[in-house]
């Protein structure tokens, strides 16, 4: 059985009630949703939250929330590891199977459900653990500056200062918008950062985290552009 889980807490401090919070017409995780369900791939689409409000809102927009979440993977410190086990761990006790298990992150607004399919087929054909949203670094990473103290700055890298931007290698971060996984990996932990997983690759005109309000700004004039062009098309 395939199963999606979307973790979307209540108590979001820096964007107050983001995973609800309206995106271009729709609650935030409105757009994990509905991408979760296009994709066709998955037997349930569950959220998993500690908060009334984002179940009821959850549930009129397809999910399902079938148990509520303990209190003690709920807080700033939960990982995302624990809250998929959690999910994984009553389903089974349900006498279920579920696997794979894709997380899905409640604010990804530019999730798509053909990035999802893709996914899916890599993490079969691979025999990964994980396989999971990755994008590229805009600017070299090597040539990164940190500043001091008394206002100075320095390179990471100094070694690396005279080499051409062209000659670097390319490096890539998590796009944070979902992660497949076997259910084993889930719940012991596995590393999803390492060598037993496998990307799949964004184009960075579709990835924004969203963490504060500059972020969802930013979101907001993302994807007016990417609708903009959607129309000229």
């Amino acid at each position: 059985m395939r199963v999606a889980v979307i973790p979307a807490r209540g108590g979001s401090k820096r964007i107050p009630g983001k995973n609800i919070r309206d995106f271009w017409g729709k609650p935030m995780m409105a757009w994990s949703i509905d991408a979760a369900r296009k994709s066709g791939l998955f037997d349930r689409v569950i959220v998993s939250t500690d908060d009334r409000e984002i179940a009821t809102i959850a549930e009129s927009l397809g999910a399902e929330v079938p148990f509520m979440r303990p209190k003690e993977i709920s807080d700033d410190h939960a990982g995302t590891s624990a809250v998929i086990a959690h999910a994984i761990d009553w389903l089974r006790q349900q006498g279920m199977n579920p696997d794979p298990v894709c997380c899905i992150y409640a604010t990804a607004p530019f999730i798509s459900a053909d990035d999802l399919k893709r996914g899916f087929k890599l993490l079969q054909e691979s025999g990964a653990d994980f396989a999971f949203s990755v994008t590229s670094y805009a600017f070299p990473i090597q040539r990164a500056i940190r500043l001091t103290s008394g206002s100075r700055l320095e390179m990471f890298q100094p070694e690396l200062f005279a080499t051409r931007s062209q000659d670097l290698e390319e490096a890539y971060h998590d796009a944070g918008q979902f992660y497949w996984g076997k259910a084993e990996a889930w719940c012991l932990s596995k590393s999803i950062f390492g060598p037993n997983s496998i990307p799949v690759v964004i184009p960075r005109s579709r990835v924004q985290d969203i963490d504060t309000p500059e972020d969802w700004e930013l979101a907001e004039l993302m994807f007016r552009a990417l609708k903009s062009r959607e129309t000229t098309h």
